[in-house]
């Protein structure tokens, strides 16, 4: 995908009410998500965009009001169970399907705790520990980083 369709694309989420926008194509895959204020954030996949990329990027983002100071985050006492890639994290093997653990569930080191979704293939996230799950970080469908903490485990 060239640069000039890549910038077109960030321009018309940025000036829509549309908040997410995935598009698909033989060369790649783009996806661009409006945060609440932010610039859109793309990710591309395996297209390598040049260098000047990222001034395109930082040049279509909307001038943002002045920013809301956020609360400050409140730190999880426990183990927290990290991402071991980047991708989307899902609490069951299907849609329909009961989540692998729930919040005050029992795992023991191994058990599956849900699933990464990368490149169209589902990871299986195993505990590194036992314990009970005190609490689920994520929400269902959501992308995660690497590193991300999915759950804490105390």
């Amino acid at each position: 995908m060239d640069l000039r369709k890549l910038k077109t694309l960030i321009d018309l989420v940025s000036e829509s009410n549309v908040s997410e926008l995935e598009i698909t194509e033989a060369e790649g895959k783009v996806r661009i998500v409006k945060g609440g204020g932010a610039a859109p954030m793309v990710m591309q996949a395996p297209v390598v965009l040049p260098a000047a990329a990222p001034a395109a990027v930082a040049a279509a983002a909307p001038v943002a009001a002045a920013p809301v100071p956020a609360p400050a985050p409140v730190e999880p006492s426990g183990h927290a169970v990290a991402s071991p890639m980047v991708g989307t994290f899902y609490r069951a093997a299907s849609p329909g399907a009961k989540a692998f653990v729930e919040v005050g569930s029992q795992v023991k080191a191994g058990d599956t705790i849900c699933i990464i979704e990368a490149m169209k293939i589902l990871n299986e996230i195993e505990a590194d520990q036992s314990g009970t799950v005190m609490q689920i970080l994520c929400e269902n469908g959501q992308a995660v980083e690497y590193g991300q903490p999915l759950l804490i485990i105390e």
